[in-house]
C-alpha cells in the first residue's frame, strides 16, 4: 500500500449519495479509512469511513461536512487516518456536495491527497526555524499560520480555505526561494 501511495500523492476519489447515505470509494481510498475495498465500492455509510478519521479530528471533519451538505461549498479538509497498514497518514480531501432545485443535499464527489510527507517537512521545519524569522516571506507565514489555528476554531467557512490557499502559495515562495539558496543546484 505504501508504495502505491509514494508513487502519487492522490489516493483516490469519493462519490457520496447523500438521500441514500453512501460513500462510494476506489480501492486505495478504502485501505486509507481502513475499510474493506469491497464495501466501500458497494457503498458504505459515512459514518464507516469517519471511522477511519484521527479520533481528535473526526468531529471536525463530520461538523465540516455537514456544512458542505447543507450549503453547497466547496469543501477542503486536512485530517489523520488510522489506514490499514497501522499507519497514521494526513489526507486532504477537497470535494463539494450538489443539491437539487429544492436546496437539499443529493450527491457529492472529491478527491483524496496523501499529505503525510509535506506534514512531516513542515514539522521539521517549524522544529528548526530560528525564534526570530530573517526575512518579510518568513515572518507573513508566520502570522499566516498564526491567523489559520484562530479561523480553525471558527465554524467552518471560505475563511477556511482562504487561510490554506494563503498559506500553500506563500509555502510555494519559500521553497522556491530555498531551492535557489542550496548549494549545487542549477536552473
Amino acid at each position: 500500500m505504501q508504495d502505491a501511495i509514494d508513487a502519487s500523492d492522490v489516493i483516490g476519489r469519493w462519490e457520496y449519495d447523500v438521500p441514500n447515505d453512501r460513500v462510494y470509494a476506489d480501492t486505495l481510498a478504502a485501505l486509507v479509512f481502513n475499510l474493506d475495498p469491497m464495501v466501500a465500492e458497494m457503498g458504505a455509510p459515512l459514518s464507516a469511513f469517519l471511522e477511519g478519521i484521527h479520533p481528535e479530528d473526526r468531529e471536525r471533519a463530520a461538523r465540516t461536512i455537514a456544512q458542505s451538505a447543507e450549503d453547497g461549498l466547496s469543501c477542503v479538509l486536512e485530517y489523520r487516518v488510522c489506514s490499514a497498514d497501522g499507519v497514521i497518514r494526513w489526507v486532504l480531501d477537497r470535494g463539494r456536495i450538489d443539491h437539487d432545485r429544492a436546496g437539499r443535499p443529493t450527491r457529492g464527489n472529491g478527491i483524496l491527497i496523501d499529505i503525510t510527507q509535506m506534514k512531516r517537512d513542515e514539522a521539521a521545519c517549524i522544529h528548526t526555524a530560528t525564534s526570530v524569522s530573517n526575512t518579510p516571506l518568513e515572518r507573513a507565514a508566520e502570522h499566516c499560520l498564526a491567523v489559520r489555528q484562530a479561523i480553525y476554531e471558527l465554524p467552518p467557512s471560505v475563511l477556511h480555505q482562504m487561510s490554506d490557499m494563503l498559506l500553500l502559495e506563500i509555502g510555494r515562495r519559500l521553497s522556491g526561494i530555498a531551492a535557489l539558496e542550496r548549494p549545487g543546484v542549477t536552473n
